[in-house]
């Protein structure tokens, strides 16, 4: 392998080229893991929300010509698939043992021993986001820093349980049927982006409503019942010995639970950025306004955008779209504080 000066060349115009793909026995079952980049690099591991993979919850982050310049030159990117999530995946045996979130934190231990991996980056997206948070309080010295979008803490309310359990009947019933998609699409995104009766969806939806017909339903049965039932975390918040960035969507349904996850973190170890217009997957509904708080949060850790590549003043993700409290002092390194950004229309 090259040194990491052969990776900033990235040619932005390519498509998303598929990784290396590993499948992984754990003592909790199978996990397949895909591997883009330079294995010699620190690593970034990600997790994706119910029903999604790398795919269909990371792509538009990484279509995004700076956030992959950015991510790929600085790690190498092991995304984590649920289990039975991963792209043209069987369904899973019913004689497997039913999944926990403790189980599925286990499963991430291993799956670093499995490559030899210490202290790793982590990003994830909603349950994503709660696996990868209580695999930071379970397993401290393994987590370099935390990327979470949409996060979850709490244990379910009463309003996400009834419908999770609505879900759940209808996987066991109908399978992966239109409403399960549908109620699947408003926990992901923003009604903007759903369309109406009288304004399509945006391709984003379509996209993703195509590659939720391809999950087998009981592989997502089993990682809802896990999620239903995870207990509440927040106590543990402030024993976390990493930062933590923290992206919501105004309008997604887990908004609440961000910014009860913020005030329980510490407040010297954090940031909150609220996009506004979207919903619970920023990294695909609007992967531009991650950018520029993901670089002043690398910065904290050495990490740096490489110099050949510079933001168009046309991005939504160029400085003028973005709070002036980003760039403060006190968001570069430790003292991160909340944020709130503005893209324009």
């Amino acid at each position: 392998m090259g040194d990491s000066s052969d990776y900033v060349s990235v040619d932005v115009e390519c498509t998303y080229l598929p990784g290396k793909k590993h499948t992984v026995k754990t003592s909790h079952g199978y996990v397949s893991v895909t591997v883009f980049g330079d294995l010699d690099k620190p690593a970034l591991i990600t997790y994706p929300d119910l029903a999604l993979n790398y795919v269909s919850c990371f792509q538009g982050l990484f279509f995004c010509p700076e956030a992959f310049s950015l991510l790929i030159h600085n790690f190498c990117i092991y995304h984590l698939s649920p289990p039975g999530h991963e792209l043209e995946a069987a369904a899973i045996s019913p004689d497997e043992p039913v999944l926990s979130v403790d189980g599925l934190t286990d499963q991430i231990a291993e799956i670093l021993d499995y490559f030899g991996l210490d202290a790793v980056m982590c990003m994830g997206v909603t349950a994503g986001a709660y696996i990868l948070t209580l695999f930071a309080m379970k397993y401290t010295r393994r987590v370099m820093g935390l990327i979470l979008v949409s996060p979850l803490c709490k244990a379910p309310s009463w309003t996400e349980w009834l419908c999770n359990k609505v879900m759940s009947n209808l996987l066991y019933i109908c399978g992966m049927c239109g409403l399960v998609k549908e109620l699947l699409l408003m926990r992901y995104f923003s009604k903007e982006v759903r369309g109406s009766t009288d304004v399509p969806d945006s391709d984003v939806v379509q996209a993703c409503r195509r590659l939720l017909g391809e999950r087998q339903t009981p592989n997502v049965l089993r990682f809802l019942e896990a999620i239903n039932g995870r207990p509440d975390i927040s106590e543990g918040l402030k024993r976390l010995q990493c930062r933590s960035l923290i992206f919501v969507g105004e309008n997604s349904p887990f908004h609440f639970e961000a910014l009860h996850m913020t005030s329980k973190l510490d407040r010297r170890f954090s940031a909150l950025v609220e996009v506004q217009s979207c919903g619970s997957v920023v990294t695909e509904e609007q992967p531009d306004a991650m950018l520029i708080p993901l670089e002043y949060f690398l910065m904290g850790y050495g990490f740096y955008k490489p110099s050949q590549y510079s933001v168009s003043p046309r991005s939504p993700s160029s400085p003028t779209s973005i709070s002036p409290e980003l760039f403060s002092p006190e968001s570069m390194g430790l003292k991160l504080k909340p944020i709130k950004t503005r893209i324009p229309a």
